[in-house]
């Protein structure tokens, strides 16, 4: 059973193209599952979490991050009684908009695209869902529910200020209301993100060999993990109870949101997701105490982590693939394959159209593929770290191309 406060399937806002309902499915499990078939979610296999996608077969990837945040999300939302189902919808499709190379890539093209709307991974996952997926006959995009993208657009709290271009345009159509929160399913499945990139980002630090174990026993939280351990399994191997630490980390978060979330929901009384909107507030956090430990982790991983040597260099590199192919395709575009042609033919009036089109493309690419057509375009040899593996990927992406 949900909770008054949950978002109901029955009251929902419906979708910006009216369709019949489903005999057997929610309107938000039709969202989940569109969410799952879409090409775009199908490409975060092979697009950057920290590590470029080649770099070892046991790190994370936009794909399996997403998955893991989904996992935590449902699971968060059981205990709340909320809406599974819009909770994991929100929680796969958050990252939708993530280019090539992560949040690196994501900074080259917010640096190219500030003459011309700027550039924003949140937003662009909504252009994504709304108009980049074209495969249906009736509209272009998912046709999602209003709830759902309201989700997707604000699940990290209301969006103030300079609305980013592509959220703007389709909220010019769809009113999202971009002042309030979004339901607490939403704001699940953000704090979902967190404790899923805290925990991995951790494991794949450790694989890496960016940090110790040791160190990583110092840390808040985690100490206190590795001690029960210790006590509990004592002698235990290396690799076994470095897992159990972390196990038992992602436990203590995903109970302290649950914690915290069921108090401000009890503290509220909201009779309504309408209520949980307008309180002003977020009602899925952290404690004060996980909270403040958690900035030490973070601020840990930045600098031992993030801002490793090895990383800022292959950083270094991929930012250089961005930078060379946005002018590229912005001075020749018909270099662009010939569906995207088509679009420069039909939309690009003017250098901000055409520069809207060449990002959606280049964002839209995977690791490798920016990989090999950066080499190609340019007639240069990938550098060493960057070269790609996966030829059969690399030729389906190549008759992509062809048209």
């Amino acid at each position: 059973m949900l909770a008054p406060y949950a978002s109901h399937p029955d009251q929902s806002r419906g979708r910006l193209y009216p369709e019949e309902e489903s005999t057997f499915r929610s309107c938000y499990q039709r969202d989940r599952d569109r969410i799952i078939h879409a090409s775009a979610f199908r490409r975060l296999k092979h697009k950057t979490q920290v590590f470029i996608e080649h770099e070892g077969d046991y790190f994370r990837t936009r794909l399996t991050h997403s998955i893991e945040v989904a996992q935590v999300a449902r699971t968060i939302a059981g205990a709340l009684k909320l809406n599974p189902e819009l909770t994991e919808a929100v929680a796969l499709a958050h990252d939708l908009g993530h280019p090539p190379f992560g949040h690196t890539g994501e900074d080259a093209l917010s640096e190219l695209m500030a003459p011309y709307g700027g550039f924003d991974h949140n937003a662009q996952a909504i252009a994504i869902v709304t108009d980049l997926e074209r495969t249906y006959a009736e509209w272009d995009g998912l046709n999602l529910t209003w709830d759902c993208l309201e989700g997707i657009a604000k699940h990290n709290g209301p969006v103030t200020g300079d609305i980013p271009f592509a959220l703007a345009r389709y909220n010019a159509l769809h009113d999202l209301e971009l002042h309030t929160h979004a339901s607490a399913e939403a704001q699940v499945a953000a704090l979902s993100d967190d404790i899923a990139y805290n925990n991995h980002d951790l494991h794949d630090g450790l694989r890496a060999e960016l940090f110790s174990t040791d160190e990583l026993a110092e840390l808040p939280i985690v100490h206190d993990c590795f001690a029960e351990v210790d006590r509990r399994y004592p002698g235990l191997n290396y690799y076994r109870r470095r897992h159990e630490a972390l196990r038992r980390f992602f436990g203590i978060l995903v109970e302290d949101v649950i914690n915290v979330t069921r108090a401000n929901l009890a503290q509220l009384d909201p009779a309504s997701v309408t209520d949980v909107r307008g309180a002003g507030v977020m009602m899925a956090r952290f404690s004060g105490g996980i909270w403040g430990d958690l900035k030490v982790i973070r601020e840990f991983l930045f600098h031992r982590m993030y801002r490793a040597p090895e990383v800022i260099e292959t950083r270094r590199k991929v930012t250089e693939i961005v930078r060379e192919l946005f002018p590229l395709f912005m001075q020749q575009p018909d270099l662009l394959p010939k569906q995207w042609r088509k679009d420069v033919e039909e939309i690009a009036g003017d250098e901000i159209a055409l520069a809207r089109i060449v990002c959606d493309y280049i964002s839209g690419m995977t690791d490798r593929f920016a990989i090999v057509e950066h080499a190609r375009l340019t007639g240069s040899e990938p550098e060493p770290g960057l070269r790609a593996s996966g030829p059969g990927h690399i030729r389906y992406e190549e008759r992509l191309r062809n048209g």
